[in-house]
């Protein structure tokens, strides 16, 4: 590991320190929960969506966890507006590790990717698209 991924663990740090857009929305249009039961992660997105219903105006998140978990969520939520549920939907693992800018190990992939998975499933419950009540890492 060179001075990039210092770089990138500071980042990390200061995202959990000092997270952006931290807590909850008073007008969201749609809102989604998940836990990540292994290391007791809990998320919870709130999302505007722009008025043509498709693309992601504002996103906030609250809830408690792990420094990568809420890094994740504080770093997803600056990257989401502009984004489209579309291209929302098309996110996966590698974009959240990307993101972060680090390797991420196998027991804590699931810590990195919670944020990601509660504002898709957010989506795709507002779309009509599914029917759960909260997201979960475990399988």
């Amino acid at each position: 590991m060179g001075m990039g991924s210092d770089m990138y663990r500071q980042q990390i740090l200061d995202h959990y320190k000092n997270p952006r857009n931290h807590g909850e929305l008073d007008d969201p249009t749609f809102s989604h929960v998940g836990e990540n039961p292994s290391c007791g992660d809990t998320i919870k997105i709130d999302v505007r969506l722009d008025s043509d219903g498709e693309t992601i105006e504002y996103a906030s998140f609250s809830g408690d966890g792990c420094a990568i978990s809420q890094a994740s969520a504080s770093m997803l939520t600056e990257r989401l507006p502009g984004t489209t549920l579309g291209e929302l939907n098309e996110m996966d693992r590698d974009d959240v590790v990307e993101m972060l800018g680090v390797d991420i190990s196998p027991m804590r992939i699931k810590c990195a990717v919670l944020a990601e998975k509660v504002v898709q499933d957010g989506a795709k419950i507002h779309e009509g698209e599914v029917e759960i009540e909260e997201t979960t890492t475990e399988d």
